[in-house]
């Protein structure tokens, strides 16, 4: 089992809670903010949001509003698929800043790496938007960059003409979706593996395999699910608009899953069917 710290450290030195709130399907609006707002009370300084969520704004209100100073925040937001290539990427951060009220962001993810618009083009696109994250990066707007949703071709084609490595790959990664050859060809590169939809989007909170352990720990399944990726050296992005669920959420570090358990959460059936590919996506 890995010795669990309450942070990462990414491979520039920035450090990185260990444990971020997702904001994916979170409406904009009273929703997100005080969503957000509720798992900083509780405890989270790691939050997650992206210019496709279309909820930046609100979490930024939260942030404003939510009383912790900004510097105990880790604030990460994505690059939207429609704005690919250099100056588009540079104007979709400025735009991504002036909604959440930020002047620097702690980390910023292309989101996909091959969207529709830009598929003829996509080595094109890879280099001139890669080109703008180095440049965010290098200014100090930014304190660490990286990816989502990509598979080793797409990070070869990077490196082609990258200065700056990834730092982060944020994939769907849950018990039973373990996607073990991308995870080790990004630990290869020492980018840190961020795992999204990390309850299997909630399909695994009735898995039957999963409820005698839960129960033996005294903990819920979805516990058991984080505390999973937690032990695989993944950093979980759970995301709810409860707030017993997302004070629960949190509750990772008063219990070690043993080895037994952890092999029957990584070789658990796949619940919730394969991830989309990013190279036949619609959008």
């Amino acid at each position: 089992m890995q010795t669990m710290t309450d942070s990462y450290t990414l491979q520039n030195g920035v450090t990185i809670p260990c444990v971020g709130f997702g904001t994916w399907q979170t409406p904009a609006g009273e929703v997100a903010v005080e969503s957000v707002k509720e798992a900083i009370r509780q405890g989270y300084r790691h939050i997650d949001t992206a210019a496709r969520y279309e909820n930046e704004q609100s979490v930024g209100q939260a942030i404003k509003e939510c009383g912790v100073p900004r510097e105990e925040l880790f604030i990460t937001t994505k690059l939207a698929n429609t704005d690919h290539g250099y100056k588009a990427t540079l104007e979709a951060f400025e735009r991504s800043m002036e909604k959440l009220g930020l002047e620097v962001l702690d980390l910023y993810l292309v989101h996909w790496p091959n969207p529709l618009a830009f598929r003829d083009c996509f080595e094109q696109s890879t280099a001139e938007t890669w080109q703008a994250m180095e440049e965010l990066y290098q200014s100090g707007k930014v304190r660490a960059i990286g990816v989502s949703n990509y598979f080793p071709r797409h990070l070869e084609v990077l490196d082609r003409t990258a200065k700056i490595p990834p730092m982060v790959n944020q994939i769907r990664l849950y018990p039973g979706y373990r996607q073990q050859e991308l995870v080790e060809y990004c630990r290869n590169r020492g980018m840190l593996l961020e795992a999204y939809s990390p309850l299997g989007t909630g399909k695994l909170l009735d898995a039957p395999e999963l409820v005698p352990i839960a129960e033996r720990y005294g903990k819920s399944v979805a516990q058991v699910c984080l505390r999973w990726s937690l032990q695989m050296g993944f950093l979980p992005l759970p995301k709810s608009v409860t707030p017993a669920r997302i004070k629960q959420n949190l509750e990772l570090f008063d219990f070690s899953l043993s080895s037994a358990d952890m092999a029957v959460l990584s070789n658990l059936e796949n619940h919730c069917g394969p991830g989309k590919d990013p190279d036949t996506i619609d959008f």
